[in-house]
């Protein structure tokens, strides 16, 4: 197996090569899942990829983002950029960047990131047809899962085993996205998972209060089933940590090395004794406690500690008095027993009040009556406070960039514009559109069908979650208001093996009784979705907005699987410029881009539906979190309030203050949009609610307590 390591940095990068990794994989100044990092010039990387090869070892760059249209030149110089340097792989996120890669710059070899929600065999095998060599699955598989899928695939298999984890399976977080435009899908990610969250007791706004760290996990390790992993099949054992000092990535990859080593030897007894020795050297790492999450089938009790903070860094209890100023200031701390201070040490100060954290290298350590005075130019009496590194601990590397040669990077050509068609066009045929224009409102309840009907719309949509398929399929179910050619049912974004698999999941067998039952209309939102719905001519497909859909490389993307698609939602992400550009709004006509048809704007508008109301699911949790956590609604530090809501089949995290750009419907109308979706997904739906709501659209009128989301300013931008 491959040990892969992060380099966040070029003495992170020394660490990984100095302690024995395989490979590392690395981001450059744009489009990488960690813009926070230092990640590397284009000079660096330069360097580095020719030092590395002359090793032996590989290299893969992250192009782990999704990008608007506006960037597509960019995007497009960049991908010519690496082409000519040729790294052993780029991750990437964005089927935009599959399609743009694979037209153009053949020769790239690619591999899925984490962040494209691939978690079965169907998922890997779709991507595998458009040219994708190995996937990095995503983190909430079962060992059973693992083995099942390299069953069913050839392609190689990429998992991580050590660092952070997301509470959100990755890819379908929208909490930073949604609190001001830091998109994690975009390197932005401000990790509200990690915050300071406060509950309600009882039911009432005055009841006790209780605060915790209700969504931050414990750190992953999963040392002691590296041999497993090996007997699985896996390919690449990936280390997490591109935002983590050189300290940790050395540490963390000297560990698994050893285990690795002993594994390929093939000595039992060896094996034993140097999962013995990784423990005690991961002990080092400064990281939070560990889990192995989902490895054994059922979900661990031991990856989530509300009393927890949701840093890293080995705890010093909080700051007890604080004197000086300037350069002179000065905390006292007392330290857990057997653990002592240096000048050069590093620190974290964690407000207590969750209000900030910085990073502090001591000029000053000296033990004093029973604790230590510490050098602290930050932090004030209660403050929470973790040694993160030791100078002891600071191994020095030979570095692998030994000069920094000239580089001029990506060049200036333009992005060519893709082709994109939609079902039936390809055969030169008229196709009748199954999705007339109206208005689509959306339930996760059969129930909820009932109050829809009080004010028809075009059709309805229902979540297609275990439950409902199961009530569908019955017999002795009440006809429900729609007929099922009236209701378009949507699949999850979360699709793993073990839902690919089960009787009762999205099966071809189960989706054939749904199709014969009159079922034909169905909304995808991930890419193993697409295989299920092989050789069903009648059936009606929508491209989701878990898709991604932010570009008109990725539409070109979905539009070519199959030839199938007969509708794309907008992500709830996007903003009004994007998808303008996005479509071509000022080229209403047929014109030719480097020699290629460009197509028509107008086509594209009718087929596109754009979510006016929501309560976005800011996380999307793949267990049922209320069991553990047993609270319903929960608010930050400035007051809002959230909602968990879950089930057997996952969690969801909704906001109180709901999506709505419903004010906006006639001047969408006037740029050639015709289809949108109420989407009422995440609370419970009452008659009384859904009038008010309906009364606002005939009037089209704003909504109080709603967000533009990203609608009017876009994505933040530095």
């Amino acid at each position: 197996m491959e040990l892969l390591a992060p380099a966040g940095s070029p003495e992170a990068l020394d660490a990984a090569v100095g302690e024995g990794a395989d490979a590392v994989y690395l981001g450059l100044k744009d489009f990488n899942a960690r813009l926070r990092s230092a990640n590397f010039t284009y000079a660096q990387f330069e360097s580095a990829l020719r030092s590395l090869h002359r090793m032996g070892k590989k290299v893969y760059v992250t192009v782990n983002t999704v990008f608007e249209q506006r960037e597509a030149d960019r995007m497009y110089q960049f991908l010519k950029y690496l082409d000519s340097q040729q790294p052993d792989a780029i991750i990437v996120q964005d089927l935009g960047v599959v399609e743009m890669a694979r037209s153009n710059f053949p020769s790239l070899r690619l591999h899925a990131s984490t962040q494209m929600n691939i978690a079965s065999a169907r998922g890997a095998n779709a991507l595998s047809r458009y040219g994708v060599s190995r996937v990095v699955l995503a983190r909430e598989l079962s060992l059973e899962e693992l083995r099942s899928i390299k069953r069913e695939t050839n392609l190689e298999l990429e998992i991580f085993v050590h660092g952070s984890l997301c509470v959100s399976v990755s890819g379908l977080c929208l909490f930073s996205s949604f609190l001001g435009g830091k998109s994690a899908n975009r390197g932005m990610c401000t990790q509200a998972c990690r915050r300071l969250y406060r509950s309600y007791l009882g039911r009432h706004a005055d009841s006790e209060r209780r605060s915790g760290y209700y969504f931050s996990p414990n750190d992953l390790q999963l040392l002691e089933r590296v041999p497993d992993l090996s007997a699985a099949g896996i390919t690449a054992l990936k280390i997490e940590g591109r935002m983590k000092s050189a300290s940790y990535v050395g540490t963390a990859v000297s560990a698994y090395r050893l285990v690795l080593d002993a594994v390929a030897s093939g000595n039992e007894e060896q094996i034993i004794q140097s999962i013995e020795h990784g423990r005690e050297i991961l002990r080092n790492d400064f990281a939070r406690p560990k889990t192995q999450y989902f490895l054994n089938g059922n979900l661990n009790t031991d990856w989530l500690n509300p009393d927890q903070d949701g840093g890293t860094g080995i705890s010093l209890g909080t700051i007890l008095k604080v004197r000086g100023t300037g350069d002179e200031r000065r905390a006292f701390v007392s330290l857990p027993h057997g653990i002592s201070l240096s000048a050069r040490d590093s620190v974290r100060i964690h407000r207590g009040d969750d209000s900030g954290r910085v990073t502090h290298k001591l000029t000053f350590a000296k033990k004093e009556n029973g604790g230590w005075w510490i050098s602290a130019p930050e932090g004030s009496q209660g403050d929470y406070i973790y040694l993160i590194q030791t100078k002891e601990r600071q191994k020095h590397y030979a570095p692998v960039i030994a000069h920094n040669s000239g580089s001029r990077g990506p060049g200036r050509e333009k992005a060519p514009f893709p082709n994109i068609l939609t079902a039936g066009e390809e055969k030169g045929k008229k196709h009748s559109d199954p999705f007339p224009e109206g208005l689509y409102v959306s339930v996760s309840r059969p129930e909820d069908l009932y109050i829809v009907q009080s004010s028809r719309p075009q059709k309805a949509m229902l979540s297609l979650s275990q439950k409902n398929i199961k009530y569908l399929l019955s017999q002795d179910k009440p006809p429900l208001p729609f007929k099922p050619a009236e209701i378009i049912l949507t699949l999850s974004p979360w699709f793993p093996q073990k839902t690919a698999e089960h009787e009762s999941g999205f099966t071809t067998q189960v989706i054939g009784e749904l199709i014969e039952m009159g079922y034909t209309q169905y909304m995808l939102n991930n890419m193993g979705h697409f295989s299920v719905f092989k050789g069903y001519e009648k059936v009606k497909l929508i491209a989701g907005p878990w898709l991604y859909m932010f570009n008109s490389w990725s539409l070109s993307f979905i539009s070519s699987v199959g030839n199938r698609v007969d509708g794309f939602v907008s992500p709830l992400e996007n903003n009004r410029q994007n998808l303008e550009r996005t479509l071509g709004v000022k080229s209403r006509n047929s014109e030719k881009t480097n020699g290629k048809k460009k197509h028509k704007a107008g086509a594209l508008h009718a087929k596109f539906f754009i979510t006016v109301f929501a309560w976005p699911p800011l996380f999307n949790i793949s267990c049922d979190l209320g069991r553990i956590l047993k609270l319903n609604s929960f608010t930050d530090n400035k007051d809002e309030v959230f909602s968990l809501v879950s089930e057997h089949e996952g969690s969801h995290v909704y906001p109180d203050k709901y999506f709505s750009i419903i004010d906006k419907i006639p001047f969408l109308k006037e740029a050639g949009f015709g289809r949108f979706i109420i989407d009422l997904n995440g609370t419970a739906l009452k008659k009384s609610n859904y009038r008010d709501l309906m009364r606002s659209v005939k009037e089209n009128a704003p909504l109080p307590n709603s967000s533009r989301f990203n609608w009017k300013d876009g994505f933040y931008s530095v």
